[in-house]
């Protein structure tokens, strides 16, 4: 019995992670680069909503402001991060206000640059998707923490969040030091 030898399937070449920052400083979509310093205002809530931001370099707070002026900090972001893609989905005003925590450069990407790369570049739109999944994911499981820890838990996660703890990269720290 004779054995045939079948030939080896050729190897596909291994497909390079997409660099979204990369892709957006070669795609013309405005490049609309800002730099802002620590405290500096990006948007206020009831602005206009017209555009999204992509964080190049620095962290961003977003926070939202009650009738009854209670301020309640939505998120921390990093470099990375897209914030105010609300008026993707129709927000008309901003929901939340956006200060720069550090150092930062961040691009402004009109709401629609952003629809026509989501419909023309797939891999920017799988990016784009898994930003807001984790996103998503995240605020999940922040309600759940609000909802079932005891305030000494909540604080140790966030400190822990916010010093990156168990991410790649040496832990930052964030909270100056007081004397």
């Amino acid at each position: 019995m004779a054995t045939t030898r079948r030939k080896a399937a050729p190897k596909k070449a291994a497909k390079a992670p997409f660099d979204l920052k990369s892709f957006l400083t070669k795609t013309d979509v405005g490049n609309a680069v800002t730099s802002f310093g620590p405290n500096d205002v990006i948007f206020v809530q009831g602005d206009k909503a017209a555009a999204i931001f992509y964080i190049r370099e620095g962290k961003v707070k977003l926070s939202v402001v009650s009738p009854q002026g209670k301020e309640a900090v939505v998120a921390i972001l990093k470099e990375g991060d897209f914030f105010g893609e609300g008026c993707l989905a129709g927000q008309q005003v901003r929901m939340a206000t956006a200060v720069a925590i550090s150092d930062c450069s961040i691009m402004k990407l009109e709401k629609a640059v952003v629809v026509k790369l989501l419909h023309e570049q797939s891999a920017f739109a799988d990016r784009f998707i898994s930003h807001l999944l984790s996103r998503s994911i995240k605020i999940e499981e922040d309600l759940v923490d609000q909802l079932f820890n005891s305030s000494e838990k909540r604080l140790a996660r966030v400190l822990l969040l916010l010093a990156n703890f168990g991410q790649e990269g040496v832990p930052q720290t964030v909270i100056p030091k007081i004397s």
